[in-house]
């Protein structure tokens, strides 16, 4: 849970920063369909949509784009990990997001299965 928070933290602490870069910028430039939903993912969303890109980079543009266009038009406002994966499956997209649990024994984060293994 910790490190969802912190996930979050960073996100948001990216969107401002990507708008602290338009506003100093003296021309306008064109905000990449990309960079709109980035601004927009939490949790684990951006390792989902890396992840998207690197199997089905043609498609992922395509999902990209329209995201991008649902956003510019009010319609979405933040996207979580969960919700993008479950978008990419339902659309087909069979993505594999590796995925592990740990528990804390004395002060550490170990995987389960370890700490299973010696308290056995």
């Amino acid at each position: 849970m910790e490190q969802d928070k912190d996930l979050e933290i960073l996100t948001m602490k990216k969107i401002l920063d990507i708008k602290r870069k338009i506003s100093k910028a003296d021309k306008p430039k064109e905000i990449s369909s990309r960079d709109i939903v980035l601004s927009r993912l939490v949790d684990r969303g951006i390792e989902v949509l890396e992840i998207a890109e690197k199997h089905y980079p043609d498609k992922t543009k395509y999902i990209i784009d329209k995201l991008a266009e649902l956003i510019k038009n009010e319609k979405v406002e933040y996207i979580s990990g969960g919700e993008l994966l479950g978008l990419f499956r339902q659309l087909g997209l069979n993505i594999h997001v590796e995925t592990s649990i740990n528990v804390e024994k004395h002060g550490k984060l170990v995987p389960l299965a370890d700490k299973l293994k010696f308290d056995s």
